[in-house]
């Protein structure tokens, strides 16, 4: 295994954000393009060979995502697997259509500290390489399934380098029981070195020692938006840096099935408060300036 490199944070603070004294901060929107039954949590309780028989209500749910986006006039990153691309061609030619970035999730949601290098390598090349034919751009981004690099895998920067790629998503500095890297900065860095891929974490917020999720997922929909807000503007005000937000498109579908026999913790984490989602992005996209990664990251690195 390869040790990991010393972090390389960009030190100037608007090489990342492009970020002056009185402009308004545009934040990076992004979105994790998997059904609900892809869920890395539900991978002990739904054997892979079930999916294509499944429900699959993507479509649907990256619609009203769409329609939200639109009605502020707000741009996103969309994180898509190979295997909802290949399944719904239509869906990705409608997200490029609206303006927004497509970028990879990998092929079929396998975590990448879970392959080998040359598996990661097959999974990250043919995901990119369905993305591109099906939405006519170049795919520039990847995020691995649940924040799945850290200290064990930073080779995966190198093979995503290798790809093609330009930037990552794929390194959370939190303390989590499922993924994390605590000691990474909080900011746009490159852990393999100054000519290594560029990564961009989830936005956190430092309290006392230790890094406070801000960006997304089920912190989302379990604190109070007023919460939600405040630090995604203090990392605006006080860091200077834009926030970087994500979500799901089933976090919007409080109707979708139920899967039998999860534990308590993953039920929770997976269906509180979908029925608010909807409205909490709404404000959220009225509340801030959003656009996509690519715009705000890389026209400026």
């Amino acid at each position: 295994m390869d040790a990991p490199a010393p972090h390389l944070p960009l030190q100037a603070l608007g090489q990342a954000s492009g970020h002056t004294a009185g402009a308004v901060v545009r934040n990076a929107m992004t979105v994790d393009v998997e059904d609900y039954f892809q869920v890395s949590a539900f991978a002990p309780y739904i054997a892979r060979d079930s999916w294509p028989q499944r429900e699959c209500r993507v479509e649907a749910n990256v619609e009203r995502l769409l329609a939200i986006l639109a009605e502020s006039g707000a741009h996103a990153t969309f994180f898509t697997l190979g295997w909802i691309a290949e399944r719904y061609p239509a869906l990705v030619r409608q997200i490029v259509a609206a303006g927004h970035e497509l970028a990879s999730h990998g092929y079929g949601h396998l975590r990448a500290s879970d392959q080998t290098r040359e598996q990661f390598r097959d999974d990250v090349t043919r995901s990119k390489a369905i993305l591109e034919a099906l939405g006519g751009q170049p795919v520039l981004g990847y995020r691995a399934p649940s924040f799945s690099i850290g200290p064990g895998n930073l080779w995966a920067l190198d093979v995503l380098r290798e790809a093609g790629y330009r930037y990552s998503s794929s390194i959370y500095p939190i303390v989590h029981d499922h993924y994390g890297m605590p000691g990474a900065p909080r900011f746009a860095f490159r852990p393999n070195g100054p000519d290594g891929l560029l990564e961009v974490p989830i936005t956190t917020v430092r309290l006392r020692e230790r890094n406070l999720p801000a960006g997304g997922g089920g912190y989302f929909r379990l604190l109070p938006y007023a919460l939600s807000r405040r630090l995604m503007r203090r990392v605006n005000r006080v860091d200077g840096q834009p926030a970087i937000f994500y979500c799901h498109p089933w976090e919007l579908d409080p109707d979708q099935p139920r899967i039998a026999g999860i534990g308590m913790k993953t039920r929770f984490r997976h269906y509180v408060n979908l029925g608010r989602m909807e409205r909490r992005l709404r404000a959220l996209t009225r509340d801030f300036a959003w656009d996509r990664m690519d715009r705000i990251f890389l026209e400026r690195t």
